[in-house]
């Protein structure tokens, strides 16, 4: 008897994945751009478009911690754009 393994459909895709894919991509870019060895916290920050508040979401500001979705989060703030 031979044993295959099942094959994945091809147009299967990872959304969480392909999202990090692309925000590892915009520091490669930006890292290759900057003209100092190393990019600044505030320089990631950034270029994550996240906002770099180190409280720890804790509330007490008023802030639950949660973190708005990437500009191209898609549905739920997970996976790629949809437009």
């Amino acid at each position: 008897m031979l044993c295959v393994a099942a094959h994945r459909h091809p147009t299967v895709q990872d959304p969480v994945a392909l999202v990090e894919i692309d925000l590892t991509a915009e520091l490669m870019i930006a890292a290759a751009a900057a003209p100092e060895e190393r990019l600044s916290p505030d320089r990631i920050d950034e270029v994550l478009d996240v906002d770099g508040d180190d409280d720890g979401g804790n509330g007490a500001d008023g802030d639950d911690g949660a973190h708005p979705a990437p500009p191209c989060a898609g549905p739920g703030g997970r996976g790629p754009c949809l437009a």
